[in-house]
């Protein structure tokens, strides 16, 4: 295979090898002259910006720390021949003109959709004679219902009315990803009807978003209830069965710090559920994405460099962004600046103490970046072989095994107790666990026969109790009872295991800049939503716009938040496209 071509450092060229059969390369060795963009860090959605903004004919460059771009979307070989996403592990939430405007299919990007999708095994202990097993759900609405059947006919019968009604209140909902804080907000501050409709007219995002609101109509008070209710009170009014509860409660909890029945985290159900395409494996892992956007980006001239970490964001003499320092200590001037960086990292750790006004400042350290989070990249030499439904064939794929499976999730009671002992600082015995296996559909991930196990686990404390840390003991003894965990469901998981990666939350801080491990840049709690991310609008600008004159967020600490969407990156591209422009700044300049 061809790799890509990346700048490493201004002095030489690393060839990242990923897993894709296209190349790219930017146009020089080293960062030169004055760009009209440069972008703090080459996640999703830095790379996203960096390719509208040269798209446009903005001269525009993007600097990443790490040795590969893509932020936590990416691919990289931990155990020689396993290649692992390592981090994100499923695509879902790109937004499908983002798809279609940076034509990454054209640059690489293949997908593997799947059907069935959810596969929860019940723990042998809870076998009763001839009943259920498993709980298998998908696209087929027959095959849902006799699935659901096994566990209770009522659920059966409820479970499509449930999903026609979820479904239309995403459907409303899901324009708001496109809708920029910024522009929302001066909708609402135009003090005339005209001023009013006049937003409305000038933007498309803007309007469409209010009319599909608009059109829920009877369907409003379902909003209402999942913006404010408790998943678990939810879920307790449509259903009865557990395996089918503690299924679909895994999607309102995954990657936040609340538990079943935490006001509000029925959102994140619904921002899990916007996804148009549905969940899919990128060929050649999650880095296939971002390599693909990369080389769009790369495709319309814009420069790209790996190893250059941004040690400060320059400031003139009022206060404006002019540009960056690197931990080399290079200047890098640029008209405007955006980071892809958590908003923590960016106005704490890149800027000066003195330069935002308090009460913003106040606002950036109070935001909840806390993660219950451990994910544990596993390579096995035999696929899991499940006690409830064993393999046909041996070593053979079936379709659960393309599923997210869910193990510890059959009672949502379980789910609370992992919950409640994270809050009190403990590992709970029984942590939920989301297990992928990739290399199930794609056969470039590892070596025949052999194949990719990813845990997305929680609920893991940043902070233990009694002052203990994420040890290399502690990490190993974690990745035990999980394992142990696993046996329980499919025997012979851990002396398959040929090499594992642990990473706990200070790991994913560390690595990949994700503050307090949280991989939404920030919680995504209704005080953390659209007007009030990153702040609220009242305290600052909206975002992508920052008290800072010409510095623009344009990472997942934004609205719409995290997920590998792109939207975050789009929205703060056309509000920098818009404030070029208003400077004067023509396109190819």
């Amino acid at each position: 295979m061809n790799p890509y071509y990346i700048r490493a450092s201004w002095k030489m060229q690393q060839h990242l090898k990923t897993f894709q059969t296209r190349n790219y390369s930017t146009q020089t060795s080293e960062p030169n002259g004055t760009y009209d963009a440069v972008i703090i860090g080459g996640g999703h959605n830095g790379l996203v910006a960096a390719a509208y903004f040269q798209k446009s004919g903005f001269r525009t460059c993007v600097l990443e720390k790490r040795h590969v771009v893509g932020g936590a979307a990416v691919t990289e070989e931990i155990v020689p021949g396993f290649k692992f996403s390592r981090a994100s592990y499923l695509l879902s939430l790109l937004r499908p003109h983002i798809y279609s405007d940076l034509e990454l299919k054209k640059h690489g990007l293949k997908t593997y959709k799947r059907n069935p999708s959810s596969y929860t095994p019940l723990q042998e202990s809870a076998w009763q004679q001839n009943g259920p097993r498993s709980l298998t759900l998908g696209s087929d609405e027959l095959s849902n219902k006799r699935q659901i059947a096994k566990f209770s006919q009522k659920d059966a019968q409820a479970y499509r009315q449930y999903e026609e009604k979820l479904k239309r209140v995403v459907a409303a909902v899901e324009p708001l990803l496109d809708l920029s804080a910024a522009d929302t907000m001066a909708f609402l501050r135009a003090e005339s009807v005209w001023s009013k409709v006049s937003a409305l007219l000038n933007s498309p995002h803007l309007r469409k978003a209010v009319m599909s609101v608009m059109s829920l109509g009877a369907d409003i008070p379902a909003l209402y209830e999942f913006l404010t209710a408790p998943a678990s009170s939810i879920l307790n009014h449509w259903f009865e069965s557990e395996p089918l509860k503690g299924t679909l409660m895994t999607d309102a909890v995954i990657g936040t710090m609340t538990g079943p029945d935490t006001p509000g985290n029925g959102y994140v159900l619904l921002h899990h559920m916007m996804g148009e395409s549905g969940w899919a494996y990128p060929e050649g892992g999650m880095g296939a994405v971002t390599q693909a956007m990369a080389a769009a980006a790369a495709s319309y001239g814009a420069h790209i460099f790996t190893n250059v970490e941004v040690s400060s964001i320059c400031l003139n003499g009022e206060g404006h962004a002019i540009g960056v320092v690197t931990s080399e200590g290079h200047e890098i001037k640029a008209t405007i600046v955006l980071s892809n960086a958590t908003p923590y990292v960016t106005f704490n750790k890149l800027l000066p103490q003195t330069a935002l006004p308090e009460k913003y400042q106040a606002a950036i350290n109070n935001i909840n970046y806390t993660s219950p989070v451990t994910k544990i990249n596993v390579a096995v030499n035999k696929l899991p072989n499940f006690l409830a439904d064993p393999c046909e064939k041996a070593n053979q794929p079936m379709p659960l095994h393309q599923c997210t499976i869910h193990i510890n999730c059959e009672n949502t009671e379980l789910i609370t107790q992992a919950y409640n002992c994270a809050l009190n600082g403990k590992i709970s015995d029984r942590p939920m666990i989301e297990m992928v296996i990739p290399s199930s559909v794609d056969l470039t991930l590892a070596p025949p026969g052999c194949h990719v196990c990813l845990l997305f686990t929680q609920y893991t404390p940043y902070h233990l109790k009694n002052g203990a840390t994420w040890d290399k003991k502690t990490k190993e003894q974690y990745a035990k009872q999980v394992f142990a965990n696993i046996e329980e469901y499919t025997p012979g998981f851990t002396d398959s295991i040929v090499g594992m990666e642990v990473l706990t939350p200070p790991d994913l801080e560390n690595i990949f800049g994700l503050t307090g491990g949280n991989i939404f840049h920030g919680a995504l709690t209704m005080d953390q939503l659209f007007l009030s991310r990153p702040i609220a609008g009242d305290i600052g600008p909206p975002s992508p716009f920052t008290p800072i004159n010409k510095l623009l967020l344009c990472g997942s600490g934004i609205h719409p938040g995290g997920g590998v969407m792109g939207a975050p990156g789009c929205i703060a591209a056309q509000a920098g496209i818009t404030l070029l422009q208003s400077m004067g700044r023509k396109n190819g300049h």
